[in-house]
Order: C-alpha cells, then sequence, then structure tokens
C-alpha cells in the first residue's frame, strides 16, 4: 500500500467490523484523524516483504485469498470465504505482484458495471471486508 491515506481508511474498516489486526508492507504509515478509533483498536503489523508473511500465515491454516481482478477469480457476490481468511489487497497502481499471487489460495474481485473498471483500493478492501463480516458475523479468527 502506497497511500497512508487508503491505509489509514483500511483501518478504520477493520475497527468497525472488529478486525483487529491489519499487515502492511514498506513505510505504513497511518493518519489518526482518518482512521479515527481504528488507531487505537486495529494492530498495524509493518513487514518488509509480504511472501514470507503469507507463507507462515498458511502454514497456521489460514486461506489466503486476493482482492485482484485475473483470469482466476471469483465474483465477490458468489464468494464464500473460509472463517481463518488473510484479505490481501496490492498495490494502489501495479496491485499485487506475481510472487504474492502466487501464494494465493482464491482470488476474488468485485464485478464493475462502469468505467473504470476498478475501484480505490480502500475502497474494495471496505466492501470485501463487509461481505467477509456479513458470512462470519463473529468472526473467524485473526491473523
Amino acid at each position: 500500500m502506497r497511500s497512508h491515506v487508503n491505509l489509514s481508511h483500511i483501518v478504520r474498516t477493520c475497527g468497525c467490523f472488529g478486525i483487529s489486526r491489519v499487515i502492511a508492507c514498506g513505510a505504513a504509515g497511518i493518519h489518526g484523524r482518518i482512521a479515527r478509533d481504528g488507531a487505537e483498536s486495529v494492530e498495524v503489523a509493518v513487514h518488509r516483504s509480504l511472501p514470507p508473511v503469507l507463507d507462515r500465515l498458511k502454514a497456521e491454516g489460514y486461506e489466503i485469498v486476493g482482492l485482484e481482478q485475473t483470469t482466476r477469480s471469483e465474483s465477490l457476490f458468489a464468494f464464500s470465504f473460509a472463517a481463518k481468511t488473510v484479505l490481501v489487497i496490492g498495490n494502489e497502481r501495479s496491485g499485487l505482484e506475481q510472487d504474492e499471487l502466487d501464494r494465493l489460495d482464491r482470488v476474488a474481485e468485485i464485478p464493475m458495471a462502469g468505467m473504470p473498471h476498478s475501484l480505490n483500493a480502500a475502497t474494495s478492501a471496505s466492501i470485501a471486508v463487509y461481505e467477509y463480516c456479513r458470512q462470519w458475523p463473529a468472526g473467524g479468527g485473526s491473523p
């Protein structure tokens, strides 16, 4: 995630839905005025590289789900999340890198009906987090 604003919005969304941990890579920063109470209730773990983190979480039994437009994407409208899911959101400009895509168990896509054919990364993350929490209102596991 390149944008601290987008990451802050994601942290706020996670706080609203009771998700306690976000993993970010690079120079991750949180704007408290944007993240609001999420800045206090959501742990943000920062790592240099995502693939080793995904490998560890997969070994812990989490299903690794990317939110991306690929040839193997499943519509979020019909997507069934596993209780123990890690949702992977890519870079705002380039999406997920190939070494990250290679580690995904599944890929979800938010169907678009108009132009542009993609949403802002924080908006997409919010929609996917909402759908996960709709399916698992009591939570399923927290990476």
